[in-house]
C-alpha cells in the first residue's frame, strides 16, 4: 500500500515563497503567534503524527471497517489509542479561543493538519473534522451557558460532534426536513425524526457526542423558513459539566459504504431525545450554513488528498515494476525492459496526478488565507468585514469543492491504471483511494449542486458575473508583466491573459441567454464549473512557475531540481490539462434543445 511521506518541501514552498504566510499572519488578530518557527513545529509534528501512528492504520482500518452491536458503533483495530494520541497532542484545538481550551492559531494551520491527516488516513480524520462544524456553530450562535458547556471539551477533543442535517426523504433539499422539536416548558425540546448520513454519528473514541440537528417547531412556517437548530447530546451534561443519563438518540444502523468504511455512517433515531436550541427560532438554517464556505473547503481538501495519496503511490511502482522496452528505444541497459516510468503514457499519468496535486494544493492555500480574514472578522466582531470575505470566498468554494474533487477521483483512478491489474487488488492499497475518493464528489452538494451554486446563484443572481470579473482582472494583473518574456513562463502568462478574457467574454454571454432561455443555466453549470476549475488552476500554476523561474534565475545549487520540477510540472499543466477547458467551453455554448426536447416518456429502458 503507499506509504504516504508529508510533502513538506511543496508545502513550504507555498507558505513561505508563494503565499507569504508569515506577512499574512502578522496582520491578523493573534496572528503574531504564528512564527515561522511555530509553523514549522506544527508541520513537522503533523507529519510524523500522521506518517507513523495514521496511515498504517488506513488499509487495515478499510479492511475490518466499523461494527454496529445494540446501537453502540465499534471503530477499527488502533483507531481509538490514534484518536487519544490525536487528543494528547492537542491537535483538536489548534485555531479555536483560549478561553475554551485551544491555542488560538489562524485557522489556515488547520487546514493544514487536515490536508496531511486526510492524505494519510481520510476515514479517520472523518472524526475530529466533524467536531469542527458544531464548535464553530456554537461558538457563533451557542449562549454563554452553552459555550461555556460544550466548547472546552469539544476544543480539547474529548468530545467529539455532528452535524446532523439530511433525512431519508431529503439531501441537499432541506426545506423538506420533518424532524420534530416539541417545547418542554423548561427551555428544553424533546426530538423526533431520524437522520441518514450523518458521519460519526456514533463511535467508541470519545465519551460524549454532541449533536447540532436541524428540526422543526409545532408552529413553523413551511420549507427552508421553518427550520430551527438544537444542541442534542449522546450523554445529558450535569451543571457541573459532568456526564449524566443517557439521552434518547441511539445509531439504528451503519451505512454500508463503498467507501471510508473505518468511518462510521450512521442513520441516526431521535426519539424524544432532549435538545436545547441554539440560534433563533425558524433560523437554524440560516446558522448552519454560517461556516459552509470552511466546509467545502475541507471536502475540497479530500479531492487534494486522493490525488496526493494515489501519485504517492502510483510513482515508486512506476519507477520498479518493468514491462516491455520503450517506445524511443531501449532505456535500462541492464534489464530485459525497461520501467514503466520511461513510457510516455504512464509518465503523462504521473504528471497529471502531480499538477492536480500541486494545483490543488495552491488554490485551497489561497483560499485558506481569504477564510483567515473572514473568521477574524467573526473573532473582531465586524460584520462588513466578515460578510465581504465569506463573498470572496464563497465564488471559490464550488469551484475547489466541485472542480478539485472531480479531479481528485480522476488522479485515483489514474493510480489504479498506472499499477494495471495489480491496482485493482486490494493489498496494494491504490483500489481503495478510488472508493474513498468517490464520496468526495457527493456529499457537501454534488458536483451539480456546486455548479448550479457557482453559475446560478453567486455568478448571474447575486453578482450580475462581478465575481467572475473581480476574479480574471487578478488573472490579467498577475499575468500582465510577464506577456512579453520569452521562454515558458511568458507562454503561460499569455495564455492566461487569453483565458482570463475569454471567461469574462463566457460569462456574459450565459448571462444574455440565461434571460431568454432559464434552462441555460441548469444545462451550462457543470462545463462553466470545470471551465472555471481549469482557468483558475492555470492561474495559480502561473503563480507558481514565476516563482520557481525567479528562483532557477538566481542560480545556485540548492533546491534546483525542486525549482525545474515546478516549472516542468506547470508546463506539462499547461499543454496537457488546460486545453480540457475548451471542450468545456464548445459544450456550455451549446443550445438547451439536445437536453430538453426529449420527452419523460422517452426515457425509456424497454
Amino acid at each position: 500500500m503507499p506509504q504516504y511521506k508529508a510533502p513538506l518541501r511543496d508545502v513550504r514552498f507555498l507558505l513561505n515563497e508563494v503565499f507569504d504566510y508569515e506577512g499574512h499572519y502578522k496582520g491578523l488578530p493573534g496572528g503574531d503567534e504564528a512564527t515561522p518557527d511555530m509553523v514549522d513545529a506544527i508541520l513537522e509534528g503533523c507529519a510524523t503524527f500522521c506518517e507513523e501512528v495514521l496511515a498504517p492504520l488506513n488499509l487495515p482500518g478499510d479492511l475490518e471497517g466499523c461494527t454496529i452491536q445494540d446501537g453502540e458503533v465499534t471503530t477499527p483495530k488502533g483507531f481509538k489509542e490514534a484518536y487519544a494520541e490525536y487528543v494528547a497532542g492537542g491537535w483538536q484545538g489548534l485555531s479555536h479561543p483560549k478561553e475554551y481550551g485551544g491555542q488560538e492559531l489562524p485557522m489556515s494551520l488547520n487546514l493544514l493538519k487536515a490536508e496531511m491527516m486526510g492524505t494519510a488516513n481520510w476515514s479517520f480524520t472523518m472524526y475530529p473534522g466533524l467536531s469542527l462544524g458544531c464548535m464553530n456553530t456554537v461558538f457563533q450562535f451557542g449562549s454563554t451557558e452553552q459555550k461555556n458547556t460544550y466548547m472546552p471539551p469539544l476544543v480539547s477533543g474529548e468530545w467529539t460532534g455532528t452535524m446532523c442535517l439530511t433525512e431519508p426523504q431529503c439531501g441537499t433539499d432541506l426545506g423538506q426536513v420533518k424532524t420534530k422539536a416539541e417545547p418542554v416548558g423548561d427551555g428544553t425540546y424533546k426530538l423526533t425524526g431520524t437522520k441518514i448520513f450523518i458521519s460519526s454519528g456514533e463511535h467508541d473514541l470519545a465519551e460524549n457526542i454532541i449533536h447540532i440537528v436541524l428540526a422543526r417547531l409545532p408552529d413553523a412556517p413551511k420549507g427552508t423558513r421553518g427550520i430551527s437548530l438544537f444542541i442534542v447530546p449522546k450523554f445529558l451534561v450535569n451543571k457541573d459539566g459532568s456526564l449524566g443519563a443517557r439521552n434518547t438518540v441511539r445509531a439504528g444502523a451503519l451505512e454500508h459504504k463503498m467507501g471510508i468504511r473505518a468511518s462510521a455512517t450512521c442513520v441516526m433515531n431521535f426519539d424524544d431525545a432532549i435538545g436545547y436550541m441554539i440560534a433563533e427560532p425558524n433560523k437554524g438554517l440560516e446558522a448552519m450554513f454560517t461556516f459552509m464556505n470552511t466546509a467545502r473547503i475541507g471536502t475540497a481538501v479530500q479531492g487534494l488528498a486522493h490525488a496526493e495519496l494515489s501519485y504517492q503511490g502510483a510513482l515508486p511502482y512506476a519507477k520498479e515494476r518493468r514491462s516491455m522496452r520503450a517506445v524511443s528505444g531501449k532505456k535500462d541497459a541492464d534489464h530485459p525492459n525497461d520501467a514503466l516510468i520511461w513510457h510516455a503514457d504512464v509518465r503523462r499519468m504521473l504528471l497529471t496526478q502531480k499538477a492536480v496535486a500541486e494545483g490543488a494544493r495552491a488554490m485551497i492555500y489561497h483560499a485558506a488565507k481569504l477564510a483567515d480574514h473572514m473568521v477574524a472578522g467573526v473573532a473582531e466582531g465586524n460584520k462588513a468585514k466578515y460578510e465581504e470575505y465569506d463573498d470572496r470566498l464563497g465564488f471559490y468554494t464550488p469551484i475547489l469543492k466541485g472542480f478539485i474533487t472531480e479531479l481528485g477521483l480522476e488522479c485515483a483512478n489514474i493510480g489504479m491504471q498506472v499499477f494495471g491489474g495489480h491496482g485493482y487488488i486490494k493489498e496494494h492499497g491504490m483500489e481503495q483511494i478510488a472508493r474513498d475518493a468517490r464520496i468526495s464528489t457527493l456529499y457537501e452538494g454534488t458536483t451539480g449542486i456546486q455548479a448550479l451554486d457557482l453559475l446560478g446563484r453567486k455568478t448571474l443572481l447575486q453578482s450580475r458575473g462581478k465575481c467572475v470579473f473581480n476574479f480574471t482582472n487578478e488573472m490579467i494583473a498577475q499575468a500582465k508583466p510577464h506577456l512579453l518574456d520569452g521562454g515558458p513562463v511568458g507562454k503561460m502568462a499569455r495564455a492566461c491573459f487569453k483565458r482570463a478574457l475569454q471567461w469574462k467574454w463566457l460569462t456574459l454571454q450565459i448571462m444574455l441567454r440565461a434571460n431568454k432561455d432559464r434552462d441555460v443555466v441548469s444545462a451550462a453549470c457543470n462545463d462553466f464549473l470545470m471551465y472555471s476549475g481549469y482557468v483558475m488552476m492555470g492561474h495559480f500554476w502561473l503563480k507558481q512557475a514565476i516563482v520557481a523561474n525567479e528562483k532557477l534565475a538566481k542560480g545556485g545549487k540548492d533546491s534546483k531540481e525542486f525549482y525545474t520540477a515546478k516549472l516542468q510540472t506547470a508546463e506539462f499543466y499547461f499543454e496537457r490539462l488546460l486545453p480540457r477547458a475548451d471542450g468545456h467551453k464548445k459544450t456550455m455554448m451549446s443550445s438547451t434543445s439536445s437536453i430538453m426536447q426529449m420527452n419523460n416518456e422517452h426515457f425509456s429502458f424497454n
